[in-house]
């Protein structure tokens, strides 16, 4: 095995508010240095070859997740328009293929039948254009995401985004569906989420600032020189991000504004695409609100789901001709239950909401009578429900899916007017899946200060017994994000072997309201810490797991979670997992050049400015606080070379203190991906079998 590398020390010297931080690792940053890149490439080579024993067993945990997916598979048509959309995979190719046939008739809402396929035979349905083969668009490069992907509404041109760089810069084309000309129209470094509007003349998309933050709206004419691109709109205040759509309806385009506490949206009628946006509500700090369009009783009425003097926010309904009028409250603001979004059709409303940590949808028709939304029911206790896929206004039916830890996501239709339910497709898996087998449920741990922390257990049935088991922690915590029931085939590879898996569903996610968010966000951050390691003791106190059976894993905002608990508790862990780790967030948050920090002070609070938060950050930045005296569980770092959201850097700099300490931990970098890891699926399935090998390993399940 090849000897860990180790980085030179090259100090630099951070003084702020008078404190002085000796950091010998900052060089690590040049990310086109040739020293940079050879040390990241050595770091690899110490991890393969520290690995390279598990590679039979990677090799079987990939067989068992392809061997379990159906790879020739389409999605569930989605009506828009006179066509039905969908999305097609194939044995073999890492990437997709969009497609859509068209409807029948203006009375045409029943997805078309898949014809019956003999193995990985492509089936293809009357009628079938592909619209999009992803495999042609990513061909010769390492890396490929779609950004952008909308057709105009008579059906006729197609936009998409791509990039190949895994920087999140898409470079935007358009093509004439009825001829496949792909037109001279190009639009380079967009953001994501670029549309046409109602009429299919223009296109409005973003673009972002130098720290990567989407900060302007441009409309662009079809057919015309994109430097000819008006600018719609450009948002000066650095902690706002932008973006841009149209309402259902297809009454408004809107422009939609949003820091982590505080929103804005600008509203226009679609039938004047050129003319000027006006604000529904004007900016107030602190208040966040979201807009949407219906119909009720024949007036025009705007739907606002907003937070001012409701903490888990309210829906009001106010006229479109004057949003500024008295607010009608529709859905009444409910401590501990957290609306989140509505959505209007022409004879129904759908209300988004979490209830006891749960994803709800409550349902209200628009037939006259007064406005009342009742709640769908789910197959499960621990299971979810969404709204997945309904672009269509006047579509008379709901498409919904749900799923839980041991349940396969479900897609179905409800009829709003009969209540009837329509499954469309469960899920396949292959070789045998029964749920029966496994087992879920629902357990507490308290906190220091005394608060009750959910926790979310799943398990196979006939491999563990009622005595301490192998255990995977999950833990996230952050913005507000919740860990929802979702189904996972690589995670049957780590139930089948006996491992339980595990939530913490800590403070600074939103499970349990906007309250809960609040306690684990800014000065309040460290509950987010302190929850995850509660948990992890209340594991072994119950007689669940020991701390030589317990692994523990987050990524992003999670592996800043994973790099504080390494601190926190390293007793607690045989090894963690952290994947894109925020490790260094004072040094990131300190500097507003670098990519998406301004926006962050929000959630992290502002050391630059503000002494008390940067001794906050400092007592419990991973980085900073690496322990000479701890002795450290096995750690697994991976990162990408091109993240723009969290930059290579930070595992990087971590690594090397860590390992300066003793510490066993390994990095991994993927020298041509982006915040998400590899694009390919396949290459996504081996991405994650190397990640639960080392952790069967860690376990002692890697027979």
């Amino acid at each position: 095995m090849t000897d860990a590398p180790i980085a030179a020390r090259r100090p630099t010297v951070r003084e702020h508010h008078g404190h002085r931080f000796e950091d010998p690792y900052e060089w690590l940053r040049e990310k086109e240095a040739p020293e940079v890149i050879a040390h990241l490439e050595a770091e690899n080579a110490h991890s393969d070859a520290a690995t390279a024993h598990l590679a039979p067993l990677r090799e079987r945990i990939f067989q068992e997740i392809k061997g379990r997916t159906l790879e020739t598979d389409l999605s569930v048509p989605v009506r828009e328009g006179g066509w039905w959309y969908f999305g097609r995979s194939i044995a073999g190719a890492e990437y997709g293929e969009h497609c859509r046939v068209p409807v029948i008739g203006p009375d045409d809402w029943t997805p078309p039948q898949v014809p019956e396929a003999d193995g990985d035979a492509v089936v293809r349905l009357p009628g079938e254009e592909v619209l999009l083969d992803e495999n042609a668009e990513a061909e010769g490069h390492d890396f490929f995401a779609l950004g952008s992907f909308d057709v105009s509404q008579d059906g006729r041109l197609l936009l998409w985004a791509v990039d190949t760089e895994g920087d999140e810069r898409y470079t935007l084309r358009i093509r004439d569906l009825s001829t496949g000309e792909t037109l001279p129209d190009l639009l380079e470094e967009t953001a994501g989420g670029s549309f046409f509007d109602p009429s299919g003349r223009y296109v409005f998309s973003t673009t972002v600032d130098e720290a990567w933050r989407p900060d302007t709206v441009w409309r662009h004419e079809v057919g015309t020189d994109s430097a000819d691109d008006v600018r719609v709109f450009h948002e000066p205040d650095e902690r706002y991000w932008v973006g841009a759509g149209l309402t259902r309806s297809n009454r408004f385009l809107l422009i939609e504004l949003g820091s982590k506490i505080t929103s804005e949206t600008l509203l226009l009628d679609a039938g004047d695409p050129t003319g000027a946006f006006a604000p529904v509500w004007p900016r107030e700090e602190g208040v966040e609100y979201d807009v949407e369009h219906a119909v009720i009783d024949g007036e025009d009425r705007l739907l606002i789901v907003h937070n001012r003097q409701a903490l888990d926010f309210e829906l009001v309904s106010v006229p479109a001709a004057d949003p500024l009028a008295e607010p009608l409250v529709l859905v009444p603001h409910r401590e501990g239950v957290r609306l989140e979004s509505v959505d209007a059709f022409a004879g129904q409303l759908a209300l988004e909401y979490r209830r006891e940590a749960l994803p709800r949808v409550a349902v209200a028709r628009l037939d006259g009578a007064p406005l009342a939304f009742d709640e769908l029911a789910t197959e499960g206790a621990l299971d979810a429900l969404w709204l997945s896929g309904n672009p269509e206004w006047s579509q008379p039916a709901l498409r919904l899916s749900s799923g839980g830890f041991i349940t396969p996501r479900t897609v179905l239709d409800l009829d709003v007017a009969s209540g009837e339910r329509t499954v469309l497709k469960r899920q396949p898996v292959l070789g045998g899946y029964d749920p029966a087998e496994y087992a879920e449920a629902r357990d507490w741990a308290v906190a220091e200060d005394g608060t009750r922390v959910p926790v979310s257990l799943v398990w196979r049935r006939d491999v563990v017994g009622d005595g301490p088991a192998p255990t995977l922690l999950y833990g996230y915590g952050s913005y507000e994000h919740s860990i929802d029931p979702g189904f996972s085939i690589p995670r049957l590879s780590l139930l089948d072997r006996g491992v339980v898996f595990a939530i913490a569903h800590v403070r600074g996610g939103g499970e349990l309201g906007r309250a809960w968010y609040e306690h684990g966000k800014t000065l309040t951050k460290v509950n987010t810490f302190t929850d995850f390691v509660a948990v992890a003791r209340h594991l072994v106190a119950s007689g669940r797991t020991t701390p030589e059976q317990l692994v523990a894993e987050g990524g992003s905002a999670g592996g800043l979670l994973m790099g504080a608990v390494a601190n926190l508790a390293p007793e607690a862990f045989a090894g963690i997992l952290a994947a894109v780790p925020f490790v260094d967030p004072l040094t990131s948050i300190l500097d507003p050049s670098l990519p998406l920090t301004v926006i962050e002070w929000d959630e992290w609070g502002d050391p630059l400015h503000d002494p008390a938060v940067y001794e906050y950050m400092a007592a419990y930045s991973p980085y900073e606080n690496v322990r000479a005296d701890a002795e450290y569980p096995r750690i697994l770092a991976v990162t990408s070379l091109n993240d723009t959201r969290v930059l290579y850097v930070e595992p990087a700099k971590w690594t090397a203190r860590l390992r300066e300490v003793g510490a066993p931990v390994l990095l991994k970098t993927e020298m041509s991906a982006g915040h998400g890891g590899v694009s390919g699926r396949y290459e996504s399935w081996r991405e994650r079998a190397f990640e639960l090998a080392w952790m069967l390993e860690v376990l002692g399940r890697a027979d």
